[in-house]
């Protein structure tokens, strides 16, 4: 990759077939994400095959134009940052609840068209929030991206969420597998192959399961070669009070959640997220929200996955996020490729995911380290912060009985502990201090107790 002492290495290009080769692993690292979202709604409200594989394609082809625009930018749209755009899954019950109660994919359009505006609206409000990002927030939201996402490598290790063979030791053994050849590569491999270690790895680990019988092809031969999205194929959008609502919750919560991305992401690439930068990242998250409800699919949000992936292989440049998305337009527009990539099994993405997602969490520790925790409470606010974004993801029934408004926003660990962070943080480090406060949190925050009596060490 050439460097020159003007280009920062975010905007740095590298030749043709390394941008394709670290495109694709991109691709491959968030593609069982990007499709689970139409695959999980078009299932509850029991599309026919056509009708899923119609929003599959068009959540792609909305993929690869959504990260262009986060990547490339226009005008005041775009972070400019090597930033994956997805379908949020904080808007996948919304959306089963408004797509199954009558309102249908017309309703379901109609509210996210009016949340993308309404992002676009919000952007620079969210921008000039900045400020209650320290490192002590920023860190701590960054591990509890990582943190949250460990679960998610989990199930792919295990065989996917709800395959009949899940948790079986082969489905694991080809996990650990895939997870050692990634090792492998980055510790003795030459550095130009480390970039692309989770691609190799992911490769070798399809090679390996194919005489297995882990990989069904079957899907390629019954895709179209060509598949072209048209505006409202499934009717025009309806527009229903209640819906709008609720995806104004799943709004709120999806620039949280893309706010800690790119904040995450500008630690690692060494660009940090300034105000403006940020709202205009934000901005293009409502535009490609707008694009989804009018191409017929669903709002989009920063990918974490891909943080991760970044943190890894310390390959910066956004215009290789950006050769990803070009990969998406074209498998949205060739239907028979997207097959052939979703016939990698899952057990391949969870080797891969493991040591991504961990790279997530470890980079929120490296900016952690970096925060004071003596004479204050900060080791009060990373603790709770912590435990409220984690309790959605070890308890996911915990808020059940509550209003769905709630559930919306507190089931997203990111989200629930973004919010905590940011609050405690304000609480412990803004307001005015009592009297004797200093005394009380020589430890960081958090006293030694011993039948309910202090006990301070010297």
């Amino acid at each position: 990759m050439s460097t020159t002492a003007d280009v920062h290495p975010v905007d740095e290009v590298p030749p043709v077939r390394q941008l394709a080769a670290l495109g694709l692993q991109h691709v491959l690292a968030m593609y069982a994400g990007a499709v689970a979202v139409p695959l999980i709604v078009g299932g509850a409200m029991r599309l026919t095959p056509a009708a899923l594989a119609y929003l599959i394609t068009a959540d792609l082809l909305v993929c690869g134009v959504a990260t262009l625009i986060q990547c490339v930018g226009f005008w005041r749209f775009g972070v400019r940052l090597p930033i994956m755009q997805g379908c949020t899954f904080a808007a996948v019950s919304p959306m089963v609840l408004i797509g199954t109660t009558g309102g249908g994919l017309p309703a379901i359009y109609g509210s996210v068209i009016v949340a993308g505006l309404a992002i676009m609206l919000l952007a620079p409000v969210f921008g000039g929030l900045l400020r209650f990002f320290p490192p002590l927030v920023t860190g701590t939201v960054i591990l509890i991206i990582g943190v949250s996402l460990l679960p998610v490598a989990g199930n792919w290790a295990g065989g996917g969420a709800g395959a009949k063979d899940f948790g079986e030791p082969k489905n694991l053994a080809l996990a650990a597998f895939v997870l050692v050849v990634v090792l492998a590569v980055q510790r003795f491999a030459p550095a130009a192959l480390g970039r692309i270690a989770v691609l190799i790895g992911i490769v070798v680990g399809v090679a390996v399961a194919v005489p297995f019988g882990f990989t069904d092809f079957s899907g390629v031969a019954d895709a179209d070669w060509v598949g072209i999205s048209t505006p409202f194929h499934f009717g025009a959008p309806a527009f229903r009070v209640s819906a709008i609502v609720s995806m104004l919750v799943v709004a709120l919560v999806t620039m949280t959640e893309t706010t800690g991305d790119l904040i995450a992401v500008g630690e690692l690439t060494g660009r940090k997220a300034e105000p403006r930068p940020l709202a205009d990242g934000l901005r293009a998250d409502g535009l490609s929200t707008v694009l989804g409800g009018v191409f017929n699919t669903f709002p989009y949000t920063a990918y974490a996955q891909n943080v991760g992936l970044v943190g890894m292989t310390r390959v910066r440049s956004r215009w290789v996020v950006a050769a990803a998305g070009g990969i998406l337009v074209l498998l949205g527009l060739l239907p028979k490729l997207g097959a052939v990539v979703a016939a990698v099994p899952a057990p391949v993405l969870g080797g891969a995911g493991l040591v991504m997602f961990g790279a997530v969490a470890a980079s929120g520790l490296r900016t952690l380290a970096r925060v004071d925790f003596k004479g204050n409470n900060n080791l009060t606010v990373v603790a709770v912060s912590v435990a409220v974004g984690m309790l959605p993801v070890g308890v996911p029934t915990v808020y059940e009985k509550f209003p769905d408004w709630f559930r919306t926003v507190m089931n997203s660990g990111i989200s629930a502990g973004c919010l905590s962070a940011i609050a405690l943080n304000l609480l412990f480090n803004h307001l005015p201090t009592r009297a004797g406060s200093e005394a009380a949190t020589e430890t960081g925050g958090l006293p030694f107790t011993d039948g309910g009596e202090d006990v301070r060490r010297p």
